[in-house]
């Protein structure tokens, strides 16, 4: 059976009673199944997984954003994430039996549903992008909620209303699209200040010459009163996880810093973590060692407990 994945990311990451209503709206009457929830009250965002069959899953992130452009004002949000809107951005990704190419049918289907049956702003990316410039999350983001009002006319939406309204003002926009599996990895400092975390995150950037397939950012992270450099690395077989780990530390070491230890947002494939292992110990096949070895190297264990049959899609989907 073709099954995908869904990533909705939502614009609140402190209101856990409604977040988990959400969740329930997301799947009410539906087979979708939710793997995981993500909540993180500094960044003020929140990071579903959701996972089944195509239609199943459509429909539930149709839901999941019909109900949070209801609950979530952006008018007095605020968080350390970047941002556009309540329902932020909504990728749809191929796990099974199904191609990226036919996983774009989908993500149009369900953005021209967001965008006409709730007359909110919708921007499409990745593979449903529709300008090389538009593939990139960061580009339709520039400015964030923020500067959206001027953007729905020099960089007007693929669906929806492309005039400011009270009710837009409210939601804020959408970007939804296919793409590939994607990583969200997040290395603390032992500092405070943000702006060594912003200067490691603009050596580590792929755009800036740095490690293929990184994206990343500096922020401080209040709960853990430290500075994160927050990175998504989008394909993790041209950079091994480790390789994005090893170079943040020596990045680090140039400012005087250590990395303090690490985390994964969502749920990540299994072999990107034995890729990881194999880092450390070249030719090691044994899975539980591998998987045991790169927890402790990237000190996983070190700023929220890390357990591989939780955050491990693999083992996730299996359950």
């Amino acid at each position: 059976m073709p099954l995908i994945e869904a990533v909705p990311n939502l614009s609140n990451g402190k209101d856990l009673v409604l977040l988990r209503f959400l969740a329930q709206e997301a799947l009410k009457g539906n087979k979708a199944r939710l793997l995981h929830m993500d909540p993180n009250p500094d960044a003020n965002r929140t990071v579903f997984t959701l996972v089944g069959s195509p239609q199943d899953v459509v429909e539930a992130c149709f839901r999941l954003i019909a109900a949070a452009i209801q609950h979530i004002d952006m008018r007095t949000q605020h968080g350390a994430h970047p941002r556009l809107g309540a329902a932020d951005v909504c990728p749809l990704i191929p796990l099974q039996e199904i191609s990226l190419t036919d996983t774009t049918v989908f993500a149009d289907k369900l953005a021209r549903r967001v965008a006409q049956e709730l007359q909110i702003p919708v921007y499409l990316y990745e593979a449903n992008a529709s300008t090389a410039q538009r593939k990139d999350l960061s580009f339709i983001r520039w400015g964030e909620y923020e500067n959206l009002s001027q953007k729905l006319q020099t960089l007007p939406p693929d669906y929806g209303p492309k005039t400011w309204n009270p009710r837009i003002a409210q939601t804020g926009a959408t970007v939804i699209g296919a793409r590939n599996f994607l990583i969200a990895f997040n290395m603390s400092l032992n500092t405070q200040e943000v702006s060594p975390a912003k200067q490691i995150a603009a050596k580590l950037r792929a755009k800036n010459g740095g490690l293929p397939a990184v994206k990343a950012i500096g922020w401080y992270m209040e709960n853990y009163k430290c500075a994160q450099v927050s990175c998504n690395l989008t394909d993790y077989h041209q950079t091994n996880l480790a390789v994005l780990f090893e170079a943040c530390k020596r990045e680090a070491a140039q400012l005087g810093l250590t990395v303090t230890g690490s985390e994964i947002i969502g749920l990540i494939p299994q072999e990107a973590l034995l890729q990881a292992g194999q880092f450390y110990l070249p030719g090691e096949q044994n899975t539980r060692l591998l998987l045991r070895t790169s927890t402790e190297h990237l000190l996983l264990n070190s700023i929220r407990p890390f357990d591989v049959h939780t955050k491990i899609l693999e083992y996730s989907l299996s359950k």
